[in-house]
């Protein structure tokens, strides 16, 4: 015999992360030789790919040279879902609240640093531009503007350790002044970027027996086959049991667990899960009872 349950909104664990559910039985139940399944998952695509908590990667620098004088500004991103041209909306902006950006002859804002995605090379570029060390003729400078440097210079770029995954870039890569040449310099990152560091999620339950699994209460595997915001339905091409280990419950706790193990932040509570549990010996019995019944 087996029984369906279903676990959604209602049974989140008010921790601000909305990762964490817990399924409360009406009564206590005893588990001998049961196991559990996924039949449906609905759940959005709605975990961030850049936060200051869990994944600690929403930050990174540039500089801009007053004079001789080079100060230092951080860029820091809000907790969101981001692709890379949001990552280089969100650095124009911190460049217009810092007064680092010139206006050309035809009022459009000049900045000096960019960060695209270069899909034949299947990579992130990080691109500098030379800073003038005076105002081009029929430009103009921004209210309070940050200064021009004595010596013609590219802003320097510094990628800070775990956003470096984000862009592709070695930890604490810098990029190249190149004082006084006056040429733009182009930076291809090196490895693949992880725009989305937890590409997928697993669904873990508590008191799963497996004594082969690391961590063992993981069961499934969700991949979001749309795109971010969008509805993700999961249904398994076939049920993949699970066995509980023996016990009385008074409930089941499930998480959706990034890759590395940890509690995922998700943005939308909206979601719902329905599981099967069936017991292995009732459904043996009943098998060998027909199988029986069949040879009579």
């Amino acid at each position: 015999m087996s029984f369906n349950i279903v676990v959604n909104q209602n049974d989140i664990v008010q921790n601000g992360l909305n990762s964490t559910l817990v399924y409360n039985f009406p009564n206590s139940v005893t588990f001998k030789n049961h196991q559990i399944a996924l039949i449906n998952a609905n759940l959005y695509y709605a975990w961030q790919n850049i936060n200051d908590t869990t994944l600690q990667n929403n930050k990174f620098s540039y500089t801009w040279t007053n004079g001789t004088t080079t100060t230092t500004y951080q860029v820091v991103i809000p907790p969101g879902i981001y692709e890379i041209t949001d990552i280089n909306y969100f650095l124009e902006f911190t460049m217009i609240e810092n007064r680092t950006f010139l206006i050309d002859d035809q009022g459009l804002n000049v900045y000096y640093i960019q960060i695209q995605t270069n899909p034949t090379a299947y990579a992130i570029e990080i691109t500098t531009y030379p800073v003038p060390t005076s105002l081009p003729v029929n430009w103009t400078t921004p209210s309070s503007f940050a200064g021009f440097p004595t010596t013609t210079y590219n802003p320097i770029v510094t990628i800070f350790p775990n956003f470096n995954d984000i862009v592709g870039f070695p930890a604490n890569f810098q990029t190249s002044e190149n004082l006084s040449i006056g040429t733009e310099l182009n930076y291809l990152s090196t490895v693949a970027p992880q725009v989305q560091p937890n590409s997928s999620l697993y669904l873990s339950i508590s008191n799963i027996d497996n004594r082969f699994g690391i961590p063992s209460s993981i069961i499934y595997t969700i991949v979001p086959q749309v795109n971010f915001n969008a509805l993700i339905s999961e249904v398994p091409p076939q049920f993949s049991y699970c066995k509980l280990i023996a016990g009385t419950y008074n409930e089941l706790r499930i998480q959706l667990l990034g890759l590395n193990y940890a509690p995922i932040d998700m943005l939308d509570p909206n979601m719902s899960f329905m599981f099967a549990i069936r017991n292995v010996d009732e459904d043996l019995s009943g098998f060998k009872t027909a199988m029986q019944g069949g040879k009579a």
